[in-house]
């Protein structure tokens, strides 16, 4: 037990600095060229991964076309919007805005897979919703334009990554998750270098010791080694008891950018970051029933 209490914490300390370096990061470095190496470089440990167990390398011919809608609403509808919002946002502030995840979850489950809302559900979205106006509110009443763009690139990749979840468990049940990762990483980094190269001015790219840092962090530990010790953590407990420790990931996330990069904790951040906290908790409450909302933070390690 104590091994996985270990690798919990692991993945959650990991992820909860993430936000830091990806602020780090996008300093030196375009956010879709930050985007793009980052999914290489995560795909690559998992491809080697593979190869070590003797798994299948290819794509399960009737998969590919999901395999793509997932590289869509993962590279592009969540990492790269993501990141891209993230140069007008802070770090902490970002991963509390992004992790509203399970909450519209929970909306769209409802509408396309006929998930009833429960009591629970609407509950945790009504404080979800709130949460979301703390935050977003002092930059609406200042009308602070490049901050409240990046807050709302934050929630449409949010969304994104809800819909992702919502196409996974459809689509993807009793797959081989490490074969459809490794693939929708790779595709995903295809897509996002070509938008880069057309797009952005690659030439600017300071290539200096955090940048490299920063991407290493984010492909090897935030992508790779988190895949692996989430998904042995899986197999130990049960899914919905360790995906509700994910919820300290944004708390951790504003904690290390105060400390590390001195971003401001307002009362709006901070309560806003409560109650949507208390939100998920409310939205993925194991409600007697099996449904997707209690355990799609289950599936979120391979869309990282």
């Amino acid at each position: 037990m104590f091994k996985v209490a270990g690798a919990i914490f692991l993945v959650v300390l990991i992820w909860g600095y993430t936000w830091v370096t990806m602020k780090i990061g996008l300093s030196y470095i375009p956010p879709f060229l930050f985007s793009a190496f980052r999914l290489l470089i995560g795909a690559i440990p998992i491809f080697l991964i593979l190869m070590l167990l003797k798994k299948p390398l290819l794509p399960d011919k009737k998969k590919i076309t999901n395999v793509l809608v997932m590289s869509v609403l993962m590279s592009l509808g969540y990492l790269a919007t993501l990141t891209y919002g993230m140069q007008f946002v802070d770090s902490g502030q970002s991963s509390v805005l992004v992790y509203t995840m399970p909450i519209f979850v929970t909306l769209i489950a409802h509408f396309t897979i006929n998930e009833r809302l429960t009591s629970f559900k609407i509950i945790g979205i009504c404080l979800g919703t709130v949460g979301i106006l703390f935050i977003l509110g002092p930059q609406f009443l200042n009308f602070n334009a490049q901050t409240v763009t990046g807050e709302l690139l934050i929630i449409v990749a949010a969304i994104s990554w809800a819909c992702a979840n919502v196409f996974s468990k459809v689509k993807f049940s009793g797959s081989d998750i490490m074969n459809m990762t490794a693939w929708q990483l790779l595709i995903g980094a295809i897509m996002l270098f070509v938008i880069s190269f057309i797009t952005e001015n690659v030439s600017q790219t300071e290539w200096n010791q955090q940048a490299v840092l920063s991407l290493l962090f984010n492909g090897i530990f935030s992508t790779a080694v988190t895949f692996i010790a989430w998904f042995w953590v899986l197999t130990k407990i049960e899914a919905s008891l360790a995906s509700m420790t994910l919820m300290a990931v944004p708390i951790l996330g504003l904690f290390f950018g105060w400390l590390q990069l001195n971003e401001t904790l307002t009362i709006n951040i901070l309560a806003g970051a409560f109650l949507i906290c208390i939100g998920i908790f409310f939205a993925a409450n194991k409600n007697r029933r099996k449904d997707l909302v209690k355990d799609t933070l289950e599936y979120q390690v391979r869309h990282r």
